[in-house]
């Protein structure tokens, strides 16, 4: 038996197919697909409204499975109609290939092995970012989505920005998605992880042309604005709901208790100051008025103090949705200290006016941050208090 016919074989066992998204790009398009039909006839082409000879190029490829629509209407589009082909077809998974010619089908087989382990998985090909002819641009570009696709969902992985995907359709096929364009693969990861859909990822090899050679259809200024607009809302929605929903699920479970009684709060390795600090810290995070930036924030502060960083995120989340209503008014009565005359409690009046948004806003602010500072104190004065009567301090301990 030849390889070909074992990686076909493993194809159809798996339900899976290579799908190529293509918008004119008729000078690679044939040997892509030749190279990939040299693995599987499981081949799915896109045809996101190319206006050069991509058509005549499909024509001689009769085993392939062909997706058309006249008018040109982004990558995103094209990944989803192909999703939703692919699914039609009987189909659970399906492999994505760029039509440029930078991927090869030699990388096919190991996103198959990953199958074996991962069922339920994003497989992204990493590329090498530091080979020859790598474009700098793009060498950015990738770490400025890594960065964000950490703090949208708290994975670190290699290459977010890798067109050679493997997606379990099966799994995505009741999401609906809104980009149409390049930005879909960023919505993509985010939100299929957010609903518990595994991602990872493998090595591949990936070939750049000289740049005088190289054909991209994006579109540096408008693409990457719509990137950066999307990631603004991935945060919030992240932090606004996501992370909370995330928490309230977690703290719900026996184990998870266990895990913060055995291995935080009687850490035998931290002092009670250190522990009491770290919540402390973490209350005192949860309420100051830096919405949608809290946690990120009470992290890296975290990190760069050596706290507990568990027992900061935890009690970081005092701010839950249930409570920010209680927080944000407690905000304001505090403010109350700082703002003698005109302060206001909540109202709203027809006299609306700058100075009186100003006022509002400093009045809200200055009383966050004033509560903040009050509950984050008051707890770790209480949380060392109680450390002292029930626990032994190792500090103490080493000193003796």
């Amino acid at each position: 038996m030849t390889d070909t016919a074992t990686y076909e074989d493993q194809f159809a066992s798996l339900r899976a197919a290579v799908l190529v998204p293509t918008y004119n790009n008729a000078a690679t398009l044939a040997a892509v697909l030749q190279d990939v039909l040299s693995y599987t006839s499981h081949v799915i082409v896109v045809n996101d409204g190319s206006t050069d000879d991509t058509a005549a190029i499909l024509d001689t490829f009769p085993q392939v499975q062909r997706v058309e629509y006249a008018l040109n209407r982004g990558k995103g589009i094209a990944l989803r109609r192909g999703f939703k082909y692919a699914l039609q077809q009987g189909y659970d998974y399906v492999i994505t290939m760029d039509a440029d010619g930078q991927h090869f089908a030699s990388d096919l087989p190991g996103m198959l092995e990953k199958l074996y382990t991962e069922r339920k998985a994003i497989i992204i090909g990493a590329r090498n970012l530091q080979q020859e002819n790598m474009p700098g641009k793009n060498t950015f570009a990738n770490r400025f989505s890594n960065f964000w696709f950490w703090v949208e969902t708290g994975l670190k992985g290699p290459d977010t920005q890798s067109g050679y995907r493997l997606y379990p359709i099966y799994a995505m096929k009741d999401m609906r998605f809104y980009c149409p364009k390049y930005e879909f693969e960023i919505e993509v990861l985010v939100r299929s992880s957010w609903k518990g859909i595994k991602v990872d990822w493998t090595p591949v090899k990936v070939y750049y042309p000289p740049a005088e050679e190289r054909v991209s259809h994006f579109r540096p200024m408008r693409d990457f604005s719509r990137i950066s607009v999307l990631n603004t809302v991935l945060v919030l929605i992240a932090f606004l709901y996501i992370k909370p929903r995330d928490f309230i699920r977690w703290i719900f479970k026996p184990e998870s208790w266990r895990v913060i009684w055995f291995e935080h709060i009687l850490n035998k390795e931290e002092s009670n100051a250190k522990k009491a600090a770290s919540i402390g810290f973490g209350v005192f995070m949860g309420i100051v008025p830096i919405w949608g930036f809290q946690i990120i924030t009470a992290l890296a502060l975290a990190t760069l103090f050596r706290l507990n960083k568990a027992l900061v995120l935890l009690s970081c989340h005092i701010s839950i949705p249930p409570l920010i209503p209680f927080v944000v008014f407690a905000s304001f009565v505090t403010g109350r200290i700082w703002v003698r005359e005109g302060s206001i409690l909540l109202t709203f009046s027809s006299d609306l006016s700058l100075a009186t948004i100003k006022q509002n806003l400093f009045q809200y602010f200055s009383g966050g941050i004033t509560l903040a500072v009050i509950c984050g104190a008051l707890t770790w004065l209480v949380v060392y208090i109680l450390l002292a009567i029930f626990r032994n301090d190792p500090a103490k301990q080493r000193s003796v």
